[in-house]
């Protein structure tokens, strides 16, 4: 059958389609219980939390569901963890206008602006979890070994067939390789992202090639003619965000929701504006006044912690302007706001256009 792969035997699920792992507060129990309930793979982001709330989650999720299911955390590249006074006068003088326009104050500087990735390594070696995603970088060899002894399968994101190549040789079980039509972040830790803009039709193959290990695309996959296409590719399984975004299971804000189910969401664009962080998401008025000032947008995770004040008091007056409205380059292809309909829909069509091109 053409479920059965290396993908789904090594992660043990029915059927080879990865939820992507949405970071700073768009992932929920629920779409991570409908997708992995439904034979795939569900997963959590959890950059932002806390260790403890982590474990409070991963606790929520095996209530919901006894399917294998993964979390996700971003691994520091060591060159984007600006906190400088320098970087924090940068984010808050270019915002400030855009603070003052919602009638509210800039954040003040928090005690840390991101949790500590050290302790949210030793929480995820804590819960446990079947799979344990990462973006960014790789783990200390420490973890890596922590995880094989613990059963902990590891899903290492690539954005070029090198760090492809890097995560097979640190011991990485599986390798998620991301094309740059993907919506989100670009995880790439070799060179800068910007440097490493490969699609995903032209990724697939090279990595595939290099490695011996599993590999799940991503990039622009968000139908059945996307599956069928990744693992004519060679790949051994998806992994499918934008779709999945705009269900109804997501915790995606309503107009972000909205937003990617619109008819005229047809374009997309990279931007730098909210995280520091280079990220393709739909155009808004913030992906456009910041466009051509890319030299006065702080660092991660300045950036991303000042803008993401903005946003929430932006969405509690229901402007969306200021948001990131998260994106892959197929997002016009979105069909379904009910997570179980998008996974029956692919279960139900990929055989049938798999079978049609094999019939030439």
């Amino acid at each position: 059958m053409w479920y059965n792969t290396p993908a789904t035997k090594l992660l043990g699920i029915k059927i080879p389609i990865v939820q992507g792992p949405f970071g700073g507060g768009p992932s929920s129990v629920e779409l991570v219980s409908t997708v992995s309930n439904a034979g795939g793979l569900g997963s959590f982001g959890m950059q932002s939390l806390e260790p403890e709330q982590m474990i409070e989650v991963a606790r929520r999720i095996r209530t919901a569901t006894g399917k294998p299911f993964a979390i996700n955390l971003w691994m520091s590249n060591g060159e984007e963890m600006g906190s400088s006074p320098e970087d924090v006068h940068q984010a808050g003088e270019l915002l400030r206008p855009y603070y003052a326009e919602l009638g509210t104050e800039v954040s003040a500087k928090p005690e840390r602006f991101i949790p500590d990735l050290g302790e949210q390594l030793d929480a995820m070696l804590e819960i446990k979890p079947p799979v344990f995603s990462f973006v960014f970088g790789i783990p200390p060899a420490a973890i890596i070994a922590a995880c094989k002894s613990l059963g902990i399968l590891t899903m290492g994101t690539a954005t070029t067939a090198q760090e492809a190549i890097a995560l097979e040789a640190a011991g990485v079980d599986c390798i998620v390789a991301s094309g740059f039509e993907a919506g989100g972040h670009k995880g790439s830790f070799l060179r800068p992202a910007e440097e490493s803009l490969t699609g995903t039709f032209s990724l697939i193959p090279q990595v595939v090639d290099q490695v011996r290990i599993p590999v799940i695309a991503a990039g622009g996959v968000a139908d059945a003619r996307g599956v069928a296409a990744a693992l004519a590719l060679g790949a051994h399984g998806v992994q499918i965000g934008t779709a999945f975004l705009a269900c109804k299971e997501s915790a995606a804000s309503l107009p972000h929701r909205k937003a990617l189910c619109a008819s005229h969401s047809e374009s997309t664009t990279l931007t730098k504006a909210f995280t520091g962080r280079l990220a393709r998401s739909l155009p808004n008025r913030m992906t456009s006044e910041m466009s051509g000032g890319s030299s006065k947008i702080a660092p991660y995770p300045v950036q991303a912690w000042y803008m993401g004040n903005l946003g929430k008091a932006a969405l509690i007056q229901g402007h969306d302007d200021f948001v990131s409205l998260s994106a892959g380059q197929s997002v016009s292809l979105i069909r379904h706001d009910s997570a179980r309909e998008l996974m029956e829909e692919l279960v139900r069509e990929t055989p049938k256009i798999l079978c049609k091109y094999c019939s030439f």
